[in-house]
């Protein structure tokens, strides 16, 4: 008989992955795995969504298996767009499950919240890292969720700025953000306020409209776009998308997936894996725009660290 999978709350996941920077050197192999085809060893379809419309939700599916670290998991998300401003739920709640790939028993239920806010957060960093203007000053947040906290962590470890500012719809939101958080961070009244001037733009809001527009970026700058994850939702408008170079996480979500891409007609330039491999460049000299969706093998890649430190503590 087999044994009883281990079960990892919330806290247990942050206390075995403290920091987003400890995802960075995996995920970075993982992405250039993914982006080699059959031969990098990622299995992973993209992911199965089921409305829920009476209730404005979706069921998230996400399976992948990667040779490299032998591991095999399935994330199930939901995420709500229509909640109410006063509920306690969180619009995204994620558990991911780990199994042993030798004979598929399960090894761990494991909370999935940490491991899609911090593994999301390191991606954008690695694309950061290769795409930022020379000489990048200026961090803009527009957005004030629980993705703006994991990607304010893991960007003030690994670049330094000399300014971060953050906007909100709420603005109340964007305070509370700015007085939890270690160091200065400017509140704007505007988008636009925020974004003007800056060298790098993260989004990561629930909008479904066009919340960042190209007449307000800074020629050169970098987006990490992150939020706008159905192929009917936008985060940036049609003359950002045209005038940036448009790198994705995947090409076969993106189509499927991204409506800042479907809907604006814009061209894949590049996956960020193949940028990783140096089969593709990195064009830090021009205006670029990285579409994340988020990728199973990133979570694979990130339940697998967490097992293997959960168990060497046993």
């Amino acid at each position: 008989m087999s044994s009883a999978p281990a079960f990892l709350s919330a806290a247990e996941v942050q206390r075995h992955l403290r920091s987003s920077s400890l995802l960075i050197p995996p995920l970075e192999a993982a992405l250039a795995n993914f982006s080699s085809g059959p031969e990098g060893g990622v299995v992973q379809p993209v992911r199965t969504v089921v409305p829920v419309a009476k209730h404005r939700g979706f069921l998230g599916v996400m399976p992948a298996y990667s040779a490299a670290e032998d591991a095999l998991t399935t994330k199930v998300v939901t995420f709500y767009e229509g909640r109410s401003p006063t509920s306690t739920v969180p619009s995204h709640q994620a558990t991911v499950l780990l199994f042993e790939p030798s004979n598929g028993a399960l090894l761990a239920v494991m909370d999935g919240n940490v491991i899609t806010a911090k593994r999301t957060a390191a991606v954008s960093a690695i694309a950061t890292k290769y795409l930022k203007p020379p000489g990048s000053e200026v961090l803009c947040i527009l957005g004030a969720g629980v993705q703006a906290y994991s990607h304010y962590e893991v960007f003030t470890e690994q670049f330094p700025y000399k300014q971060v500012r953050i906007w909100n719809r709420t603005k109340e939101n964007a305070e509370k953000f700015a007085a939890a958080v270690q160091g200065e961070v400017r509140v704007c009244s505007s988008a636009q306020e925020a974004v003007a001037g800056a060298d790098v733009i993260i989004t990561v809001t629930m909008a479904t409209e066009p919340i960042l527009f190209g007449e307000w970026v800074k020629p050169g700058a970098h987006i990490n776009a992150v939020g706008a994850s159905r192929p009917d939702w936008r985060e940036l408008d049609d003359k950002l998308m045209e005038q940036a170079l448009l790198y994705v996480d995947s090409r076969e979500a993106a189509l499927k997936e991204s409506g800042d891409v479907l809907l604006s007609g814009a061209e894949i330039f590049a996956e960020l894996g193949e940028v990783v491999k140096g089969v593709k460049p990195a064009h830090c000299d021009r205006t670029t725009v990285f579409k994340s969706l988020g990728m199973a093998v990133e979570d694979t890649v990130a339940a697998k660290l967490v097992y293997e430190s959960w168990s060497s503590g046993r």
